[in-house]
């Protein structure tokens, strides 16, 4: 007994105590022993008890070795115990791809129990998304001995769609003949969503900058053409044959002006005046403007969160995406609904962030738009925020609002996601970060300056010529003093030049050389009495962060009216 496991003696001594109370009784049974060679073998043992003399009990036993049958027997069931617990679903089949055997993670992504798979043909998966040159180049693969290794995409049991990377790997009989294949399936379905939406964001950020650049090419345009045609209609009597012409010439370029607007929006290369404000004092106070705006038949609900934090944003660029989401919401139900407009505090972790590409982890404010309209699909979900995508009928809209809209967002440094069901509705959630400083009070408005006239001298510093004569023109006949300037280079050398005293600097902020803040720096460091006010088509992030204006910064946006010039030059110059 002493060479018997003792984990098995306990097994043996009760077998043998009650083999032992009557004669004849057969033995049998498996153990552990302990070899000359101190190893501990796998004994199979049979045999039978006899009484020869009364109150004698003998028993004779033969064992054989089967240590190795046994280790054979765990090696097998841990593989199949591993091979059920895999996190990855496996299946396998015939060579014909008939199903044998399958994994529960098989069942968890597919949805097929084994009894509804087993005896079926692997086809059950097929999505129709591959086309059969596909299948025939990985049966191709797998009849000729090898490994195949790819991404498909397959059907569940309730008809959805996933995306999974799988290995398919041959199984070889005795003979050394193919039998079974072997197929690992892994679910990246997350992956492939995150790789899609950072493309998408990689294509966004590439339009982005070709129409940042465009709007700040057509704005110079524009500008010359907006203010030559203002100008004309001064002169040109109300009755005249030609007045018209060109009230309809300014009009068109006060649309382009619009849709420019639009584009520098999405490209975030808008000039941003950011203040610490409370979301919900936004919202609140655009109540009535949604009710105008989406109509009577559709319910307005707002969903304001007590406590809610506090975010650092342009006030009047989250009005634009409230009532630009608003529209969207009230052409998604035409024949009536719900646009509901919700506030909430939102702590977003590195999960969260992983997974949407542009998003960043940590304390945000989540406002959200949602609507119970018509709902968009996957296609179309996926190219909302294109600029000039739209699925509306011709001459029904641009498709820049929900482009404005991404573009006001990712200046603000937030994240805006879609979730949307056709028939079901859309939401809209946007994400920004939250500001530990105390909610600014929003200012009122300046009544603006009563004479547009003036006497002082202006240094107006512009590269676009057409743009340099049109202001130096406006702000002459308006009794100023004008030095031009092409260059920043030559800007110095004029100021240097000029005996009398200048009172205001007119610049441009993206130039040739040197920006236009950089410019005004060295120019009021000799001159401190110096007032600037810059002129600019686009940021590029020329004036801060994000294209923020730094504190007392002026400036006019192009494209500006004769009349804006004139007004906004002697507000710079009246500021105390």
């Amino acid at each position: 007994m002493d060479l018997i496991h003792t984990d098995d003696q306990p097994a043996v001594r009760e077998r043998l105590a009650e083999r032992f109370r009557v004669a004849g009784t057969p033995l049998g049974g498996q153990f552990r022993v302990r070899h000359r060679d101190g190893s501990w073998r796998h004994l199979e043992s049979v045999g039978q008890v006899f009484v020869d003399v009364p109150g004698v009990a003998l028993a004779v036993i033969n064992s054989r070795d089967v240590t190795g049958q046994t280790r054979a027997e765990e090696q097998l069931a841990l593989q199949a115990g591993a091979l059920d617990a895999a996190a990855n679903g496996i299946v396998i089949t015939d060579r014909e791809g008939s199903i044998v055997w399958v994994n529960p993670a098989f069942t968890t992504l597919t949805g097929y129990a084994p009894e509804e798979a087993v005896g079926q043909n692997l086809r059950l998966l097929k999505s129709g998304a591959q086309d059969p040159i596909f299948y025939r180049d990985l049966w191709s693969t797998i009849l000729a001995g090898q490994v195949w290794h790819g991404e498909i995409v397959n059907r569940r049991k309730d008809g959805t769609l996933y995306h999974e990377e799988q290995t398919v790997t041959p199984v070889r009989g005795e003979r050394g003949a193919i039998t079974h294949f072997i197929a690992v399936k892994q679910d990246i379905g997350a992956r492939v969503a995150a790789d899609a939406q950072l493309r998408q964001a990689q294509k966004m950020d590439a339009v982005g900058q070709l129409a940042g650049g465009i709007a700040h090419d057509f704005n110079n345009l524009l500008t010359v053409i907006l203010g030559r045609s203002q100008m004309l209609e001064h002169q040109v009597p109300p009755e005249g044959p030609g007045r018209r012409n060109v009230e309809l010439v300014r009009r068109t370029a006060e649309r382009a002006a619009a849709l420019t607007g639009q584009l520098l929006a999405f490209s975030r290369r808008q000039v941003i005046a950011l203040r610490v404000v409370d979301l919900n004092e936004v919202v609140a106070g655009m109540a009535r403007l949604l009710q105008r705006l989406i109509g009577e038949d559709i319910e307005l609900a707002l969903a304001p969160r007590t406590g809610l934090w506090s975010v650092k944003a342009d006030p009047h660029q989250l009005e634009q995406v409230v009532m630009n989401l608003a529209i969207n919401g009230r052409d998604a139900m035409p024949q009536g609904g719900r646009l509901r407009v919700e506030t909430a505090n939102a702590e977003l972790d590195e999960t969260f962030a992983l997974r949407r590409p542009g998003a960043t982890p940590g304390p945000h404010v989540c406002l959200t738009v949602s609507d119970t309209g018509v709902g968009m699909d996957e296609a179309t979900r996926m190219r909302v925020f294109e600029p000039f995508f739209t699925t509306k009928e011709v001459g029904k809209g641009t498709g820049l609002g929900l482009s404005t809209v991404y573009g006001i967002v990712k200046q603000h440094g937030g994240y805006i996601e879609v979730e949307s069901v056709p028939g079901r509705g859309t939401t809209f959630r946007i994400y920004l970060p939250r500001t530990e400083a105390p909610v600014e009070a929003l200012k009122p408005g300046d009544a603006g300056a009563t004479t547009l006239g003036g006497t002082e001298t202006i240094l107006l510093v512009e590269d676009d010529v057409e743009v340099r004569r049109l202001a130096s023109e406006i702000l002459t006949g308006s009794g100023y003093t004008v030095l031009e300037v092409g260059r920043p280079a030559e800007a110095a050398g004029v100021m240097a030049a000029h005996s009398g005293p200048i009172h205001l600097l007119l610049s441009d902020v993206v130039m040739p050389g040197m920006s236009g803040p950089e410019l005004a720096a060295r120019l009021t460091a000799e001159r401190p009495e110096l007032r600037v006010l810059f002129i600019s088509g686009y940021t590029a992030d020329a004036l801060g962060p994000r294209g923020a204006l730094a504190p007392g910064t002026a400036l006019l946006h192009k494209p500006f009216t004769p009349e804006a010039l004139a007004r906004r030059v002697r507000e710079v110059l009246d500021c105390g």
